[in-house]
């Protein structure tokens, strides 16, 4: 053997022993890397743009590229340019993907910067809605471990539309409550059945083909809807996508939710007019055959569109469902303990240097304050035919998960630096403090006497140094916690007025005590009159929207929340709201007449599943109450006086048009 050829061979060998040992460092390598935050997701190819292989044909030139423009666009942005620096950002992020602090940038100058400068309601919600689109259904599928751009969209959601410093929050709100309305349906009010609605969508199949094989009716269901369609308008082919879930969302609101669709009569006008549509649900709704392909249809295209075009995976929604509590996804907190959530399950393990603690402290301190907005207003009360906004009520289910969230967010950040885990403790004192003054009005002495002493025990007496802070009477905390509450945050006074007509219906209606309903209803005339009395109630922002105006008319409408409310509440027994139904009359004569038809419907779903149910039937339960058919007919009234007059001025803005 030649020394050239033995040569060749120990090459060989080296070869062969290099790579067995970078194959058997890689591993750690990967890990560290990940670990380390040293790539930008746990897949480098993963969600990659097809305009990045020009980023990539660049070379090195990409990086100076990007600078330059990230560069330009802050100096921009300084300049107040929020328009024209669109497109260098847009620019940055088909360049560099992976550069999460862009998405951020660009997010917050479409939601906040531009939005602002807009002169409508509409236009504004626009900018928001792309704002948040942007990094929840672009940045984070390119970073999808990325903590600081979830812990950004989770503060938009909660601040820009789920909070009330925005002009035209209330608008948002309402959009917000009509999309997911629309993709997701009415939500069931019972914990347990909740949990199973959201389970069902996140184990839907995959795909119409795996629908198909789950339930083979769903074949001759597209089959028949995608023949409907074409006999309607052969240029509009059937598709099972979001726009699908729209029209059936209005088919069942008009023929099973909506209280102002049966008022106004849009069932028998449809019905009426030969909506082609509207008749094809109607007919393929009434085929038993069709029943469960309905149920196995619906969840399948709720489960891709969530996947598709809202960037959200099922499973998660429905984890968090059942780890927190009756999340109702219409609510935009409900979104942002989403995403906060999230960022810390994807993305904690990647931020574990000193310098990146303020921001798993930031984050988590995001998903308690969307915690605690679900517990003051996580109950949604949406028609999507109404002009009106969602109605919010406290939903204190969600009390003891806060509690929960406070002890495990105390502990992990004990050793911080700086406030650390003190940030938590002026949290739940705030919380708690406020949910004592709710469960008060609620007439849930003992409940709200519990978080009382709760308080004196970990930071009154209890406390270090101990103090006598919480060491008060019950009502004398309440009282000290109301006085001027309304001024600083009106939009607290109609959680706190419902919540003490609730407990006139309760102990007033229920157990016949006339002077606890009497106290309940001077108390709400007091708030009432107090808003109508101040100089700001005719203020409308250049929204259009007057903020205590819109309070003034929740607060006018407050007996009819409450008492719809008590009624729907699976947390009170069906025997107490029997009861309390057949007494109301003596109080309120005309209350049950004004809420019926709204109540009925969900009220008969509820009742369905009840053990009453085999004893009694709903209308024995829950009788009309009487004039209900007079009432009725004054209402059919007033809505053709309403359309009347609206044709005439319709009429009369084509004549003026026609003489100009």
């Amino acid at each position: 053997m030649g020394r050239d050829r033995i040569i060749q061979l120990a090459m060989c060998v080296v070869v062969v022993a290099g790579l067995a040992v970078g194959g058997g460092l890689l591993g750690n390598l990967i890990e560290t890397s990940e670990r380390r935050a040293l790539r930008y997701t746990d897949n480098a190819d993963e969600n990659m743009p097809p305009f990045v292989a020009i980023g990539t044909a660049i070379g090195a030139f990409r990086g100076l590229i990007v600078d330059y423009l990230w560069i330009k666009a802050n100096l921009m942005v300084e300049r107040g340019q929020y328009y024209q620096v669109m497109e260098d950002t847009d620019l940055i992020t088909k360049l560099q993907p992976r550069f999460a602090p862009v998405w951020v940038f660009h997010g917050h100058n479409l939601a906040y910067n531009i939005s602002v400068a807009t002169n409508t309601p509409q236009e504004r919600w626009e900018w928001v809605q792309a704002g948040v689109d942007l990094v929840r259904n672009k940045g984070l599928r390119y970073n999808p471990n990325d903590m600081e751009l979830h812990k950004e969209l989770a503060f938009w959601l909660g601040h820009k539309v789920g909070g009330v410093s925005d002009d035209a929050h209330l608008y948002y709100k309402r959009e917000w409550a009509r999309d997911w309305h629309n993709l997701l349906g009415e939500p069931p009010m019972e914990q347990d059945a909740r949990e199973a609605w959201i389970q069902e969508i996140a184990d839907a199949p995959d795909t119409i083909e795996a629908a198909i094989e789950r339930t083979p009716e769903v074949a001759e269901l597209l089959e028949r809807l995608d023949q409907g369609v074409d006999s309607i308008d052969e240029t509009f082919g059937f598709e099972a996508d979001k726009r699908f879930l729209e029209l059936h969302a209005l088919w069942e609101a008009v023929n099973q939710q909506s209280y102002i669709a049966e008022q106004l009569g849009f069932s028998d006008e449809l019905d009426r007019q030969g909506s082609r549509m509207f008749r094809l649900f109607n007919e393929l709704h009434a085929d038993p055959r069709f029943d469960e392909a309905w149920v196995t249809l619906l969840n399948q295209v709720r489960k891709q569109v969530l996947r598709d075009e809202y960037n959200m995976d099922p499973d998660l929604m429905a984890q968090y469902t059942r780890e927190v509590g009756p999340i109702d996804w219409r609510h935009p907190h409900a979104h942002s303990y989403y995403w906060a959530r999230r960022g810390s399950d994807l993305g904690e393990f990647r931020s574990l240097s000193e310098r990146d603690e303020t921001l798993r402290i930031n984050n988590d301190r995001q998903q308690a304050h969307a915690l605690q907005a679900l517990a003051r207003t996580g109950r949604i009360y949406f028609d999507p035919f109404s002009p009106g906004y969602p109605g919010q009520a406290p939903e204190p289910r969600f009390i003891d998960t806060i509690d929960d969230h406070f002890e495990r967010f105390y502990i992990k950040y004990f050793d911080a630096k700086g406030a650390g885990g003190e940030t938590f403790i002026a949290f739940i004192k705030n919380f708690l403090s406020s949910a004592i003054r709710e469960m008060y009005r609620y007439g849930e002495i003992e409940r709200a006497q519990e978080m009382l002493d709760l308080l004196d025990a970990r930071f009154g007496r209890g406390g270090f140094p101990p103090n006598a802070q919480y060491a008060v009477d019950l009502d004398v905390f309440v009282a000290k916690e109301t006085q001027g509450e309304y001024e600083r945050q009106p939009h607290m006074a109609p959680a706190d007025v419902i919540g003490s007509l609730r407990y006139g219906f309760r102990v007033g209606v229920g157990e016949n005590r006339p002077e606890v309903y009497r106290e309940a209803t001077e108390f709400a005339k007091w708030v009432t009159e107090f808003f109508r009395g101040s100089d700001n109630v005719n203020f409308t922002t250049k929204m259009g929207i007057g903020r205590l105006r819109d309070i003034l008319t929740t607060l006018d409408k407050s007996a009819e929340i409450a008492f719809i409310q008590l009624m729907l509440d699976p947390m009170v027994p069906f025997e107490e709201r029997i009861t309390i139904w057949s007494q109301i009359d003596d109080m309120e004569p005309e209350l049950r007449v004004r809420v019926y038809d709204q109540l009925i419907q969900p009220l008969s779903q509820q009742f369905a599943g009840s053990p009453l149910a085999q004893a009694m039937t709903l209308q024995e339960a829950f009788p009309q109450p009487p004039n209900l058919e007079a009432f009725r007919r004054q209402m059919a009234l007033e809505r053709e006086a309403e359309r009347d007059a609206q044709e005439s001025l319709d009429t009369g803005a084509k004549i003026k048009s026609l003489g100009d």
